[in-house]
């Protein structure tokens, strides 16, 4: 029997971060299905997790930590696919570190993903957008700070977390105002501002000022990093005084991520040309950004005026004689 403790630990000190250069919010998740993973084993095995054995982490005790993710804690198809993700990234480390074990490893990573349904994306109309903007109060700190956050999210299309780690050295004000940002994948992209996002972000700095040893240009009250949930909260409540100008705005449902959606519809819409979406969102695979094509009515309405209705032949309708109807019946 084997130990599995010092190849986790290895996994996350050496693999993940060394080896594979993986990026911090990847370890920390990886890291966060492995403690799922153990804190479910424990009890089943009667041991504590230090003790778990690597041959004891079988496919039949991982299936059975998926089910659990799924009835027990109620976690999406998806969720139940990251979590897979990380601990067969884990079995193809550890196969080659524990030769005995590679039966095994082969029959976890022959576990497949489970399909998700995928569902039309959510977006902002130009009005409901313009009413969460003008939702901060731009003669107070925080409603300063909270616009210029909103806007750049919008405008740039960002990640959350390419919002909150965005640093103050990434923005470049004049004469054309840019935004230089590190995406997923490490894939770097640069996108110029309006004029209105750029003195939104002026407005900001202007205030923020020098914080020592603070790089990032979001910071919250306590004038520490931005956090993701923290931009959530302000969000859902400026979204919250925005619905009461336009009622289809559901506060719940105005997340970060619709804000990047808006910005992929409006730059769709203005251009045309799918390529410039992909390009602006920074993604790497063009089928990503088919969900956008999917979403926009006005690609359906171009097809429809673009082919000519087939001529049918018109039709009268006589109704049946009603004894011959009866008699039909019986």
């Amino acid at each position: 029997m084997t130990p599995i403790a010092p190849h986790v630990t290895a996994f996350f000190r050496d693999r993940l971060p060394r080896q594979r250069g993986a990026s911090p919010r990847t370890c920390d998740s990886y890291s966060y299905a492995f403690r799922l993973l153990l804190e479910y084993a424990s009890p089943r095995l009667k041991v504590t997790p230090s003790d778990i054995q690597l041959e004891q982490v079988d496919a039949t005790l991982v299936l059975g930590f998926l089910d659990h993710l799924e009835r027990t804690r109620g976690n999406s198809p998806r969720t139940r696919n990251a979590r897979l993700a990380a601990i067969k990234s884990f079995f193809r480390f550890v196969e080659h570190r524990v030769p005995s074990v590679l039966e095994q490893s082969r029959r976890i990573l022959a576990i497949p993903t489970k399909r998700i349904n995928t569902t039309l994306i959510r977006s902002l109309s130009a009005e409901e957008i313009h009413a969460v903007l003008d939702a901060p109060d731009p003669h107070t700190w925080s409603g300063i700070r909270d616009r210029a956050m909103i806007h750049l999210c919008f405008a740039a299309g960002l990640r959350v977390s390419e919002l909150i780690s965005l640093p103050c050295t990434n923005l470049k004000l004049h004469p054309n105002p840019s935004v230089r940002i590190l995406g997923k994948g490490r894939k770097e992209r640069c996108l110029p501002l309006w004029k209105q996002t750029a003195d939104d972000l002026r407005a900001w700095l202007a205030i923020r000022g020098e914080l020592p040893g603070m790089d990032e240009v979001f910071v919250n009250a306590r004038r520490r990093p931005m956090s993701r949930y923290g931009f959530r909260y302000l969000l859902t409540k400026h979204a919250q005084k925005a619905a009461a100008r336009y009622p289809s705005i559901r506060p719940a449902k105005v997340s970060p991520h619709v804000l990047r959606h808006t910005c992929a519809m409006t730059v769709l819409r203005a251009t045309g040309d799918l390529r410039k979406v992909a390009l602006w969102l920074g993604h790497e695979d063009m089928q990503t950004t088919q969900v956008y094509l999917r979403a926009d009515p006005n690609e359906k309405l171009a097809a429809i005026e673009a082919v000519v209705p087939p001529t049918l032949r018109s039709g009268v309708f006589s109704p049946p004689d009603r004894l011959i109807a009866m008699l039909q019946g019986r």
